[in-house]
């Protein structure tokens, strides 16, 4: 029997992320209109709406849904903002974020990953997104500066290559941490300086590549 994804879609968008206060409408209606079920293994498409992170490929998921949406929704992005999707993975968040957005640069370092989000962004006709392979943590600096910059799971720290990515007044927006007691941050660019703010505790699995270095100390 066929899962009725619809359904799924207006249980995950009413039970997982209206309950944990997103309330931007036009968020909402983009969770309501992308089918998540096509952004994962065909194997895994009836767990596509589970409240929790969604393995994609080995060590990579999906972020789950309430975390993932209270974060696209403090990024304030506008219908012109050009916005970078770092991890991208199979292309289910740049499919989001293209909703709201002007456009969107989705950048993946597994090429494995970045060839399913090509062929399913395609075949669904997301044709505002952009499918670049490089290392996450470099960022995709040939087509910078980014008015939102998102990061699509936990990192230990943010490199400076980012930063310099962002526009005057641009958003980046990075869970910090590790397990229960990571923290979203919200970092704002003010002319050639930074600011930063704690938004909410999240627990998601990290992205690969940002690990701190430990620094060798007599």
């Amino acid at each position: 029997m066929m899962a009725d994804f619809s359904g799924l879609r207006t249980k995950m968008v009413d039970g997982q992320v209206r309950t944990t206060d997103v309330t931007s409408l036009p968020l909402l209606d983009a969770l309501l209109s992308v089918p998540r079920e096509e952004f994962v293994p065909a194997a895994r498409k009836s767990l596509a709406y589970i409240d929790e992170d969604l393995e994609i490929a080995p060590g990579r998921y999906l972020m789950e849904p309430s975390p993932f949406a209270r974060i696209v929704q403090l990024a304030e992005i506008q219908p012109g903002d050009f916005v970078l999707d770092v991890g991208a993975g199979t292309g289910y968040s740049a499919a989001v974020l293209s909703k709201l957005a002007g456009s969107v640069v989705a950048l993946e370092q597994d090429p494995m990953l970045a060839a399913k989000a090509q062929s399913v962004l395609s075949s669904l006709g997301y044709d505002t997104v952009a499918v670049v392979e490089g290392p996450l943590s470099a960022g995709y600096p040939a087509q910078a500066p980014y008015d939102v910059i998102l990061l699509e799971g936990a990192v230990d720290s943010i490199p400076q290559a980012l930063f310099d990515q962002m526009k005057d007044g641009g958003r980046l927006l990075a869970v910090e941490g590790h397990g229960n007691s990571a923290d979203v941050r919200v970092y704002v660019k003010h002319g050639t300086s930074v600011s930063a703010r704690r938004a909410f505790n999240a627990a998601v699995k990290p992205l690969p590549g940002f690990n701190s270095v430990p620094t060798f100390e007599f």
